[in-house]
């Protein structure tokens, strides 16, 4: 027989330890076990928090990440973990995504890929599924806005190059930044991803608004589709030790976003 929570000494006891010592003393399998907080006949809520912590298949995620990812019908696989408690566990780990995004991105100025990139790879980088995000900016580099584009499947979505642009025209943005996941976990942009940017890019420019970048969120890692295309493209320099230009577009991409990219660098 399993010895219960209230037979534990005291300081043992999950409630009585974060009283006692602070949060951060707990372990993973205790802080769950506050959330459970009733286990079964057999087994206490931190044995019962345990086996939740083993269906973790992934360690390189992280102790607790595939929370996140985990189904309410996973969870209630567990003797002792029912609706409500599957419920409130996925409440919880939305709460915790919530609370690691900014609860306002206006106004934030944006100096270089990098603090964007900071500013969304904790609610991408564990998404099953492509997302896009569209941010719009002023004169100033300052977020205006941000707009959830498309969601699609794991290894691919339709982005309509029309309706982003009208987003930026709504509000008269004169930049905006593009940023999408990879759910590989690997941020090298794809061709595709290459291409669409100078589709992408071509198209704003008509209307003079500025794409400053595209970003890729892969795991916690990100890429800049601007500076691949401008390593690709100085790649295609020291091999052929020329531009290889077909009509106006070069082997990589459009001329004039190559050499934008390489003004990055």
């Amino acid at each position: 027989m399993s010895l219960k929570i209230k037979e534990l000494p005291e300081a043992e006891r999950p409630y009585e330890k974060l009283e006692l010592y602070g949060e951060k003393a707990l372990s993973n399998a205790e802080l769950l076990a506050i959330i459970i907080k009733t286990g079964t006949k057999s087994e206490t809520s931190v044995q019962i928090a345990q086996k939740i912590l083993n269906l973790n298949y992934d360690p390189q995620a992280g102790d607790l990440n595939f929370l996140k990812n985990i189904s309410l019908q996973e969870l209630m696989q567990i003797k002792g973990i029912g609706r409500v408690k599957a419920i409130q566990l996925k409440a919880i780990c939305e709460l915790s995504i919530r609370m690691s995004k900014p609860s306002n991105y206006k106004k934030i100025k944006i100096c270089s890929t990098k603090d964007l990139a900071d500013l969304v790879i904790e609610e991408m980088r564990f998404e099953k599924r492509e997302l896009v995000k569209l941010f719009l900016l002023n004169v100033k580099n300052e977020i205006l806005k941000e707009i959830n584009i498309a969601s699609g499947g794991t290894s691919s979505v339709n982005i309509s190059i029309k309706e982003i642009v009208g987003e930026a025209l709504k509000i008269k943005a004169p930049k905006m930044i593009l940023v999408h996941n990879h759910p590989t976990g690997d941020p090298t942009p794809s061709e595709a991803d290459i291409h669409y940017t100078d589709k992408l890019y071509n198209a704003a420019m008509m209307f003079d608004i500025e794409l400053m970048d595209h970003i890729v969120v892969g795991g916690s890692n990100f890429r800049s589709v601007f500076l691949e295309t401008a390593k690709l493209a100085e790649l295609a320099r020291k091999k052929t030790k020329k531009w290889k230009i077909e009509g106006k577009r070069s082997k990589w991409n459009s001329l004039h976003l190559v050499l934008k990219t390489l003004e990055l660098i």
